[in-house]
């Protein structure tokens, strides 16, 4: 459980509070590069962290994202003109390039010269792997941007969507690093297709299988679809934590034949939103983002990605499977199941097929996470057990940092790009301190420049 102070500490990210001020030390996705589809479009509304955004490419295609309201007399920057390298207020003509500054101040006399004492708040952008990224900080700390491969790959490499939750991003988060309710949650007879019955994080079942927990027949509960029981074995399973300098790291020990020792080093969770869990199609990674919009709604950004370009049919399926993403309500970025509606959910297929009646992987996690006590999860209620272990460290970090910040203490984890590229690796040593160094070390190797210098090779 959090005190009730803990838990405003760690879930509002407003202007001006510490776990706000922390998210404004990183660099955060805050649009789709396709929402601002080329050079002089139309303006585009951004809410963020609690702030009123408008995003825009200029002439040459860079994109800005400032202030949604006029410095002169707050009037809305929705409606202004982009063109000619910059927005143009239509209230009085007040023009603005990306970088905030006051190019044209057209209805005052004195313009030439009161012009240069004038900006619009804007926060440096960057355009990167299908996504607008934002700095949102003081201007001093900005930190170098990360160094997450995908945002180099060519765009096939990928699929990127997006979708709006209505409640706060730590509670969505949380479900990323909560190693035992896929079995449960995501257990169904629902037969996939072949390529979804491949998806990592698929627990598929046909109906003579009910679940591990229930092989047992003395089983109280033998009827029940997935698992009944995580047995104190499974639990046992669950991996050890490591914090690195950006990250928090999973790693799984085990004993090998010749008395040796392996460790699989993998990344859960980068500084402070980036996610790795999720259900993906064959050789595809998973990247989940979760922004604030405000303390009780934020933006999903849901990834999968590939060293090797995604065939047709493996794009269509994220797109239309209705496996891996929700179908969406057109022209929003609202799910068609959403809190509005129950999610659709299904009781026949919740009792004879799927452990929830939700058709959708991601959607009977978000219908757990937005009903969570409601859009603000009342932690002082909890009762958490040794399998909520991730949890509890990640919300241990976010906490001391935010402190830290409050005191004055900069955070170092934006300071070092080069962890947000580590990947999964393993090796063998004579212990599990040297296998872990070991496969530590293996997984911060570069393996986009080894992708880049065999492109080149070919």
């Amino acid at each position: 459980m959090l005190s009730k102070q803990d838990n405003e500490l760690i879930t509002n990210t407003d202007p001006g509070t510490p776990m706000g001020d922390l998210f404004r030390r990183f660099w955060l996705p805050v649009a789709l590069s396709s929402e601002l589809p080329g050079p002089d479009c139309v303006p585009t509304r951004i809410k963020v962290l609690g702030e009123q955004l408008i995003a825009f490419r200029d002439s040459q295609g860079n994109p800005g994202l400032v202030d949604a309201f006029c410095p002169h007399r707050g009037a809305p920057m929705f409606f202004a003109r982009n063109e000619e390298n910059g927005l143009r207020c239509v209230y009085h003509g007040w023009k603005f390039d990306v970088t905030g500054k006051c190019t044209d101040l057209p209805n005052a006399p004195e313009g030439e010269t009161f012009k240069n004492k004038v900006e619009i708040k804007c926060y440096p952008s960057v355009d990167a792997g299908d996504l607008i990224w934002a700095y949102m900080g003081p201007k001093d700390k900005q930190p170098p941007f990360p160094e997450f491969p995908w945002t180099k790959l060519p765009a096939n490499h990928r699929h990127l969507a997006k979708f709006r939750l209505e409640c706060n991003y730590l509670q969505a988060m949380e479900g990323d690093y909560d190693p035992s309710h896929a079995p449960f949650l995501h257990s169904t007879f629902l037969p996939p297709t072949p390529l979804q019955q491949q998806a990592q994080g698929t627990y598929y079942r046909s109906p003579d299988n009910r679940g591990v927990g229930n092989s047992n027949p003395d089983e109280q509960y033998p009827k029940v679809v997935g698992d009944r029981r995580v047995t104190d074995k499974r639990a046992q399973q669950f991996g050890k934590l490591f914090d690195d300098e950006a990250a928090m790291l999973s790693v799984r020990f085990q004993d090998q034949p010749d008395g040796k020792v392996s460790a699989s080093v993998g990344v859960t969770w980068w500084m402070p939103l980036f996610c790795t869990a999720g259900n993906a199609l064959p050789g595809h990674l998973s990247s989940n983002m979760r922004v604030p919009i405000d303390n009780e709604s934020m933006m999903f950004y849901r990834l999968r990605w590939s060293w090797e370009p995604m065939t047709e049919d493996m794009v269509q399926e994220y797109k239309h499977g209705g496996w891996t993403h929700p179908e969406m309500i057109p022209g929003t970025w609202k799910t068609r199941d959403n809190v509005f509606n129950d999610y659709n959910v299904d009781r026949l297929a919740q009792r004879n097929f799927s452990y929830t009646g939700i058709k959708t992987f991601p959607l009977q996690d978000i219908a757990m996470m937005e009903n969570q006590w409601g859009p603000i999860a009342d932690r002082e209620q909890e009762h958490l057990t040794s399998s909520d272990y991730m949890i509890i460290k990640v919300r241990r970090r976010l906490l001391k940092a935010a402190r830290d910040l409050q005191n004055g203490i900069e955070p170092t984890e934006p300071w070092h790009p080069e962890i947000y590229r580590m990947h999964r690796e393993t090796a063998v040593a004579a212990t599990p301190e040297q296998a872990f160094e070991e496969a530590t070390r293996k997984a911060k190797t570069d393996l986009l420049a080894e992708f880049e210098a065999q492109t080149v090779t070919v």
